[in-house]
């Protein structure tokens, strides 16, 4: 969804992944992030995928605009587990040289531990950032159908689509 809002609207995108992930899943150490983000949030026009919990108060004080993708658990859930194994199946490169594999998806560290362990702190983030007096303004979409409305209503609001590409070009990822 963010490659495609990019697309549209000619604001650069950060696959955050991209950026915090080196070779062998050798996470970027947080004072490197912050900074990083720091800096980039610092710019006139961003577009994050993400933002991560260390540095996510400054993609959230800088933004414009957040969207907010808050899919019932079970649909979360399912989207995640097919994603994850289709990358297994067709060794789908994620960022920079790294790969899913089944002992990274037992790990106990992995996206499934993570959406097990993390799911409800960020529904409850996301939602409190919605209801706040201050802050940008939180379009919340709670289906994915509300997500493909969402994106062609830019697409018919902006007309003919422009293209920017991301630094590092991948795939599409339907599930994004």
């Amino acid at each position: 969804m963010a490659r495609r809002l990019s697309e549209l609207t000619g604001i650069p995108w950060t696959s955050v992944d991209d950026i915090c992930w080196s070779p062998g899943w050798v996470q970027m150490p947080q004072d490197e992030q912050v900074a990083h983000f720091d800096a980039l949030t610092r710019e006139d026009s961003w577009l994050l995928d993400t933002a991560y919990g260390g540095w996510r108060h400054l993609a959230h004080e800088r933004a414009d605009l957040v969207v907010a993708l808050d899919y019932a658990r079970l649909t979360s859930l399912t989207r995640l587990l097919r994603r994850t194994a289709t990358r297994i199946l067709d060794r789908q490169e994620i960022c920079n040289g790294n790969h899913e594999s089944w002992r990274t998806v037992f790990a106990r560290d992995s996206l499934v531990v993570w959406h097990f362990t993390s799911f409800r702190s960020k529904r409850t983030e996301m939602r409190a950032w919605a209801t706040a007096a201050s802050g940008p303004p939180v379009i919340t979409l709670r289906r994915p159908a509300h997500a493909r409305s969402f994106v062609e209503a830019e697409e018919a609001r902006r007309g003919p689509t422009r293209t920017v590409r991301p630094a590092e070009d991948r795939p599409p990822d339907p599930d994004d």
